[in-house]
């Protein structure tokens, strides 16, 4: 069964900077209490948004001027730490669809993947002009194009990398392992009776 082709991303972008964010700061364990995964976007980043109070922190997602943002823009290591799938989950739910790192934890990154959530790699130099692009001007247009493996930010261009296998699965709309696997029932059906 062929999901969504996932060819490019488009959208704004907000710069949360910092290398190993890990993903209990991305989604604290404590709102992991959840039947479904879709409440949990309001409770990104929670930890480092709000005190105790429920009052905001200086966090670049607290600030309007990001409001809507779809692509997130971040260090290295970015998902490491427990391997809990409420963390792309969390960024999904809160409306993100892209994002730009120089580089990811190995179980994050497939969790993030089989959302359709492309996950590319790039340098500190590229990380750091498109959080001064997108500190300048929030709503400056941003895309991923997976199939040149580009990062387009108005009239710049900037090289990226995702996995082959990753970007081959995304461009092809193969990302998801479980909807191809129910999209072949009558195959696996095939193989459990040549089995018996």
């Amino acid at each position: 069964m062929t999901l969504t082709k996932i060819l490019q991303v488009s959208g704004s972008g907000v710069h949360v900077p910092g290398d190993d964010i890990d993903t209990d700061r991305i989604i604290p364990a404590r709102f992991m209490k959840c039947l479904t995964f879709d409440g949990l976007g309001e409770f990104l980043f929670h930890d480092v948004r709000y005190d105790e109070n429920g009052a905001h922190k200086g966090h670049p997602l607290n600030n309007p001027r990001f409001a809507g943002a779809s692509i997130l823009i971040t260090g290295n290591n970015f998902g490491c730490g427990s391997s809990r799938e409420h963390a792309p989950q969390a960024l999904y739910r809160a409306g993100f669809r892209g994002i730009i790192a120089e580089g990811y934890a190995e179980i994050f990154f497939g969790n993030a993947t089989t959302l359709g959530i492309p996950c590319v790699a790039t340098s500190k130099a590229v990380i750091r002009a498109l959080a001064v692009a997108v500190e300048a001007e929030p709503q400056i247009p941003l895309i991923i194009d997976l199939k040149q493996q580009r990062i387009h930010c108005q009239a710049q261009t900037f090289e990226c990398r995702i996995r082959e296998t990753a970007r081959q699965n995304l461009i092809n709309g193969l990302w998801d392992p479980l909807q191809e696997l129910l999209g072949n029932a009558e195959a696996v059906a095939d193989v459990e009776s040549a089995l018996q």
